[in-house]
């Protein structure tokens, strides 16, 4: 086996897929790169303060990503069926390793939240690994949804409801809203009736609410959202420092690797609020040319789920660029104001190997249906009998 099939810049057969497929890697690619550069920027402080290296953060992240692209260029040169097939099977272990991290001893804790399992020095983010599979078994499940019976119905959304209680049980509520949201979207893509649809929004958001009455810190941070100011240093500080960040920028920044506000002003700088680094550094010019690259990456999704041969596809391809683009731009709301504080990553752009193994799978899950969209089945054909062969077989007729 030639390993450099492995590594995405050294694919030979990616002049022979679709245009879709190209632009999608391409744009990934560019995606990833930016998103590295600025990660140097914006961890380079906060990694020499606490570790002694500028480039520790840097460093792990670039072998996150050295493992990200090997599986993200498997699944573009894998077909969607096979990957369909096993898709069960991982919703139900990183189902189990999300109520593994209510355990105590068995969770690791950050900001109150038990998010993450500890295998050996790897940390295990399951609630960040199973959004590209609850994109796939819900396109699985809604696109032929009229086929199955209730029982198999239920038991799915049953399971769905149990994924998502469980994250909000960490408690995650962003994530939790973003994975149920798109569920619900790729129902409302596959045509379910709007009864049910309703029905399960207004669950949605009642329980949404439950959990913010219920969780003091999660009301903190509501309030803290309508009014920053009130208190800058206490509940605000978070939204006030990106704020500041996000309006130094002024037009066109203040230069690569000039931001002020990281310099441990800015909390959470290299993952939650990475964004008000970006807009410091590259002002509001970089920031229209980052939600410019966005609106191209979900413009080309849309056009690969439209063209897409099957429904399954379709709703697979929706789903992901729901995810990826949705995370995106829930995270550039939180770090505008414009959206409660949440602990919601930017895609390929904030450190964590779980965040950039979730986003590098969707992307190859994205690529690989534009791949089968567009591109004919290769049916090998029989051998051309030998002329010697033919007179025989004629011979032994007469």
């Amino acid at each position: 086996m030639n390993l450099r099939f492995l590594i995405p810049v050294f694919d030979d057969s990616v002049s022979t897929w679709a245009l879709e497929a190209r632009l999608l890697r391409w744009l990934t690619l560019t995606w990833l790169f930016v998103g590295l550069v600025m990660l140097f920027s914006a961890s380079y402080p906060v990694a020499d303060g606490r570790q002694g290296d500028g480039l520790y953060y840097f460093k792990r992240q670039l072998i996150w990503v050295f493992f990200a692209l090997i599986g993200f260029n498997i699944i573009v040169h894998l077909p969607l069926r096979k990957v369909l097939a096993k898709t069960h099977w991982f919703i139900a272990v990183f189902l189990l390793l999300i109520f593994a991290t209510l355990v105590p001893g068995v969770g690791k804790k950050a900001f109150d939240a038990a998010r993450w399992i500890a295998i050996g020095p790897v940390p295990l983010q399951p609630s960040e690994l199973i959004k590209p599979f609850l994109v796939l078994q819900s396109a699985r499940l809604f696109s032929q949804w009229n086929r199955l019976s209730w029982a198999v119905r239920l038991t799915w959304l049953g399971i769905f409801g149990v994924v998502l209680l469980g994250i909000l049980a960490q408690p995650n509520l962003s994530t939790a809203a973003l994975c149920g949201m798109t569920i619900w979207l790729i129902a409302l893509a596959a045509g379910l009736p709007y009864k049910y649809l309703a029905g399960t929004a207004f669950g949605g958001v009642m329980l949404a609410l439950i959990s913010i009455s219920l969780k003091e810190y999660q009301r903190k941070r509501v309030m803290s959202f309508l009014n920053p100011w009130a208190d800058p240093t206490g509940d605000g500080y978070q939204l006030v420092q990106s704020l500041l960040a996000v309006g130094s920028g002024q037009t066109w920044g203040a230069g690569f690797g000039l931001s002020q506000q990281k310099l441990f002003y800015l909390p959470i700088q290299d993952t939650d609020f990475i964004f008000a680094v970006f807009a410091e550094e590259f002002g509001f010019v970089g920031s229209i040319v980052l939600l410019f690259l966005l609106a191209l990456f979900a413009t080309l999704g849309l056009v690969v789920a439209l063209k897409a041969k099957t429904i399954v596809n379709r709703l697979v391809a929706m789903g992901i660029t729901i995810v990826i683009i949705g995370q995106s731009l829930l995270h550039i709301a939180v770090a505008t104001g414009a959206l409660p504080t949440t602990g919601l990553p930017l895609p390929m752009f904030s450190y964590g190997g779980n965040s950039m193994i979730s986003s590098l799978f969707g992307a190859g899950l994205l690529i690989r249906v534009a791949r089968e969209s567009s591109e004919a089945e290769v049916v090998p054909l029989r051998k051309p009998q030998s002329e010697n062969f033919r007179r025989h077989r004629m011979f032994q007729k007469r």
